[in-house]
């Protein structure tokens, strides 16, 4: 794993990746501002509880996770990690995490979204 070694932001960004590769919802939650705003591939949005949700799912389906860097200052950073999942065996996912007020105010999370596209759509509909 390749780390910058000081600020703040690299403080916060390491325990948010390690919280998603222990699938730790509540400590991801803990580091996040209340009115955080995440995008995605999915959409954005806004506010712990969808967070809390976006995370939950993300969880479920996380088989392993391999952190592959952790790069930051005090206002910034950037996480890098290899998702291994259930619909998808390798998911190579980087997240620009800014921070205020010591939480994290936004994340914009970047990952190729067709092959869970493509797993998605071959799940029957309940």
């Amino acid at each position: 794993m390749n780390t910058q070694s000081s600020g703040k932001a690299l403080q916060i960004a390491r325990t948010y990746v390690e919280a998603i590769a222990r699938k730790d919802v509540d400590t991801i939650i803990s580091v996040a501002a209340d009115d955080i705003v995440c995008t995605s591939p999915r959409g954005r949005i806004v506010g712990t509880g969808t967070f809390r949700a976006f995370h939950g799912g993300f969880a479920r389906m996380l088989r392993n996770v391999t952190i592959l860097a952790i790069h930051g200052d005090d206002e910034q950073a950037v996480v890098i990690y290899n998702a291994e999942t259930h619909p998808v065996a390798n998911a190579i996912c980087a997240e620009l995490l800014t921070m205020r007020n010591g939480k994290i105010a936004s994340t914009e999370v970047i990952y190729d979204a067709t092959p869970f596209a493509a797993f998605a759509a071959t799940v029957q509909p309940h």
